[in-house]
């Protein structure tokens, strides 16, 4: 995994584990890889990864069952939906909103460059997920 020197590793770590969980990787209440395990997968410290779990368990994405290892709670993918859409709103919205307005961007160029993704998702989708997967 390459991470972005402007973010937190286990935050990245962290949204990883929930896009894997949002497209279905890692299904509610599925054991995920130990702390050791996804250490030694992304070549970081045991510690980060464990920073991660800390993280998203007290987000209630995953659990620890003790002894036994973490696994994806029910209701995670309701969780992480509400959690990136409210970071969406509140943060990427605002600068995206000032950026066309600088560029003089209409909404309807907007809508052509969308149904275009749409399209082009569409048929990548349709060959294949192109996410990185850890197991």
């Amino acid at each position: 995994m390459d991470f972005n020197e402007n973010k937190a590793i286990y935050l990245q770590i962290a949204d990883l584990l929930c896009e894997q969980i949002l497209t279905g990787y890692w299904p509610p209440q599925e054991k995920i890889p130990s702390v050791r395990e996804m250490g030694m997968t992304l070549e970081v410290n045991p510690n980060t990864v464990l920073r991660t779990y800390d993280f998203l368990q007290q987000k209630g994405i995953i659990f620890n069952k003790r002894g036994i290892g973490y696994f994806v709670e029910e209701d995670s993918v309701k969780k992480i939906l509400d959690i990136r859409r409210e970071d969406f709103f509140e943060n990427t919205l605002p600068k995206f909103y000032k950026t066309i307005s600088l560029l003089q961007i209409t909404p309807e160029q907007i809508l052509e460059k969308y149904r275009e993704f749409q399209q082009e998702n569409k048929s990548s989708k349709d060959d294949s997920s192109g996410q990185s997967e850890i197991k």
